[in-house]
């Protein structure tokens, strides 16, 4: 079953929690922690990122009230697990789910899908796609407010081409929403670097940790993109993982590391702010157009 397929089948999974109450808005929260933890299994992170007694087959092993309980009782654990990057996806997190028999048909049915096209295993990155159709798919169907932290990815992969990041850049998104703009240059530069297997070790791991740095202002937007670049394979620091929570505005943006590149679609709201400098260009537009826009607002 290919991405788009399972995308579809998700979503259809969410009519389940329509009939419990469960609004639009809150579909894409309710799948993503389900699926970030059924991704673990697939991925073979849980030993790395969930700890024992709260991961899917701990899950998946009960039913109804007791599944339901467990449940609960599992996004409290989580939230305030030893792992900072697990600790802040689940930091005052709660269902929405109220019918045990809704979560029960929820696991199960998710449990059962096709996770894998004949005997071709999933990459890391392919569960992430699926992951950012998701959110794609969320935008679309809701439409309202979405924009604010989804920009569509044919935007941003034009964008992202244009600028060609390179290896051992500090890239950066002030305004992260789900994090597509660093996805989408973590998907270019492992492009171009055999999935990064060209580099040598050290520069792997820069990639990993310390490449793409992002700040979000809502916490439940920030866990999203936490759970995408994690998916994605993109750690970020051990600490605030690569999206940290703040305000750009703010000192927590005057806190944010130099940057080789700047890539954001900022969500701009009142208190109104200082109008930033803008570049007009009467030439075709070329990369050294599209850097030196983005040194001027650095």
């Amino acid at each position: 079953m290919n991405n788009n397929d399972l995308v579809a089948k998700l979503w259809k999974l969410c009519d389940n929690l329509r009939d419990g109450g469960v609004s639009y808005q809150n579909y894409v929260n309710e799948l993503a922690s389900l699926l970030f933890l059924k991704m673990c299994e697939e991925t073979g992170q849980e030993k790395d990122l969930l700890p024992e007694g709260y991961r899917w087959a701990n899950l998946k092993a009960k039913l109804g009230q007791e599944q339901h309980q467990f449940y609960r009782n599992m996004l409290v654990q989580l939230g305030a697990d030893n792992h900072a990057i697990v600790r802040a996806i689940f930091q005052n997190v709660n269902t929405t789910i109220t019918q045990p028999a809704q979560l029960t048909e929820l696991v199960d049915n998710m449990d059962s899908l096709e996770w894998f096209e004949g005997d071709k295993g999933k990459s890391r990155d392919d569960f992430g796609d699926m992951y950012e159709g998701l959110l794609q798919k969320n935008a679309n169907e809701t439409k309202s407010g979405a924009g604010q932290y989804f920009t569509p990815r044919s935007l941003i992969s034009t964008i992202v081409k244009l600028l060609q990041p390179q290896p051992r850049e500090i890239i950066q998104d002030p305004a992260a929403g789900t994090a597509g703009f660093l996805i989408e240059a973590d998907k270019y530069i492992k492009t171009q670097t055999d999935n990064l297997f060209d580099l040598d070790l050290d520069d792997q791991e820069f990639q990993r940790t310390k490449a793409f740095v992002g700040l979000e202002l809502v916490p439940e937007t920030r866990r999203l993109a936490l759970m995408n670049c994690l998916l994605h394979d993109i750690d970020g620091d051990a600490n605030d993982g690569a999206i940290r929570l703040g305000n750009t505005l703010g000192s927590a943006g005057e806190s944010l590391p130099k940057a080789n590149v700047i890539l954001t679609n900022p969500h701009l709201v009142v208190p109104p702010v200082p109008t930033l400098p803008v570049l007009l260009c009467t030439q075709q537009a070329t990369n050294s157009c599209v850097s030196c826009s983005i040194s001027m607002m650095r």
